[in-house]
């Protein structure tokens, strides 16, 4: 394996830590975000989130300036908290730190607690999650704030027969295949977080504060009774999984899972899925999958040619390079901007007995991605509109998938987990191959079989490809 690390980062390749607390957060019912920070920073945050999902998007603000930078913003966030509670009414808010609140070493979970004491008839439950935006990516920052969610709610005072799917970022399309199959099986289950609604709304004609859809509180409490969490995402580490909390202080199995995407990967899902609850994978499932094999036959002549380049969150990252060595694809670059996942390990492993051995970047920016990019013959790059200037400046065809997608409608509506979505990503890659070779073919094969020395002696139209 290769591996290149940089001492000077530009343009990350990674959002901030408390995005990804802000995007768990927005899965739980009648929750409301309070970024404490400066009031750019939860302005920059819902730019984002809003222009990916095309929703409007609320965060407060403990809107920290200068006084509260010297003498501490406790004041100032338990003022945003009753402001929250007094505009929105939500029955969980969860709070999570950037950068300056955290460099200055406020201790939100000791805030929230007091607040509580002091507030002891407030029909509202906090939940403070340590979010610095220097700390590491938002993949982490999700996965430290759905830590929080469930040391901070989550009780065993009930045993039922559910099952916990705790996951990585997933669109609202895939939440909803994922929910749609439980469902079909007569599982009982608890989504944990489930944007579906929340950030993929119906069109509705009058605003709500806060809309239908969501975790339920009640769901949330009842997770460390349940009788196994399936985590979706494996390249977390345990100090950060909720699902390994779970099982720790309360004795729910996890069952740690890469995503669903892919065949080997969804075949996995299933499997565990039927194992821990006793049901019997439905019929269409079967069609499902013979229609994927299908397609896998049909693309296998083309993706041959593919040298992909996979960037973004690690539990993508790692999903979607299973998903291209199943089909002719060669990944010879993956890349996250996460320093702190499992997704090296994990490659190195998966990718050890390639016939190409690909270059892994932890901690990478665009700059080293472009880089290794031109360097590897790169002719199919997969990953969020951030690395567009890939598209823009080395010609090479950039299928869009995870967040952010800002350049484009519909990323809340990509279904990409599944035997269904599965089809539906691996017809984007194959295209996007296709597309690009028919667009170039004449200029590639003019510099194959152009010969200057031989142009003197042809006319011109015998020379036209």
């Amino acid at each position: 394996m290769v591996m290149r690390s940089r001492n000077v980062n530009e343009n990350p390749c990674n959002m901030c830590m408390p995005m990804g607390g802000i995007l768990a957060l927005k899965g739980i019912e009648k929750a409301m975000v309070i970024v404490h920070g400066s009031q750019g920073c939860s302005t920059y945050m819902r730019r984002h989130i809003a222009e990916h999902y095309n929703e409007p998007i609320d965060v407060g603000s403990s809107s920290l300036n200068e006084k509260g930078t010297v003498y501490g913003g406790e004041g100032q966030l338990k003022q945003a908290i009753d402001n929250i509670c007094a505009v929105y009414h939500p029955e969980v808010v969860g709070i999570v730190t950037t950068c300056l609140a955290e460099t200055i070493g406020e201790d939100v979970k000791r805030i929230a607690e007091e607040y509580m004491q002091s507030h002891s008839q407030a029909r509202v439950a906090l939940v403070a999650a340590s979010t610095p935006g220097y700390g590491d990516s938002f993949g982490e920052g999700y996965h430290r704030t759905l830590r929080a969610v469930v040391e901070t709610l989550a009780t065993d005072e009930t045993r039922h027969e559910g099952v916990n799917i705790i996951s990585a970022l997933l669109s609202p399309a895939d939440i909803r295949w994922i929910k749609g199959l439980l469902e079909s099986m007569g599982v009982s289950y608890t989504f944990l977080p489930d944007i579906s609604e929340t950030l993929d709304k119906p069109y509705l004609k009058e605003y709500r504060k806060l809309g239908p859809g969501g975790t339920s509180l009640k769901d949330i409490r009842g997770m460390g009774g349940a009788k196994a969490t399936l985590q979706l995402g494996c390249t977390v580490k345990n100090a950060f999984s909720a699902g390994m909390y779970l099982e720790e202080h309360f004795g729910v199995p996890c069952y740690t899972l890469p995503l669903p995407i892919g065949l080997e990967n969804t075949d996995l899902f299933l499997a565990t899925l039927q194992e821990v609850s006793g049901k019997e994978i439905p019929q269409a499932l079967e069609q499902q999958r013979g229609r994927l094999q299908d397609a896998m036959v049909d693309s296998h002549k083309y993706n041959f040619a593919g040298r992909c380049a996979i960037y973004g969150e690690p539990d993508m990252v790692y999903a979607v390079t299973a998903l291209c060595l199943e089909n002719g694809l060669l990944p010879v670059l993956a890349a996250t901007g996460s320093r702190g996942s499992r997704l090296v390990p994990l490659l190195e492993k998966k990718l050890a007995e390639f016939r190409e051995t690909p270059q892994l970047l932890a901690g990478a920016d665009f700059v080293s991605i472009r880089q290794a990019v031109e360097e590897r013959q790169v002719n199919l790059v997969i990953g969020s509109s951030e690395g567009r200037y890939l598209e823009e400046r080395c010609g090479i065809p950039l299928v869009r998938l995870g967040f952010p997608i800002l350049d484009r409608v519909g990323g809340a509506r990509q279904l990409s987990v599944g035997y269904e979505g599965t089809v539906l990503l691996l017809d984007r890659l194959t295209n996007a191959l296709l597309d690009h070779k028919h667009k170039h073919y004449r200029k590639a094969m003019e510099d194959a079989f152009w010969r200057p020395e031989e142009a003197n002696n042809t006319s011109a139209d015998d020379r036209r490809i």
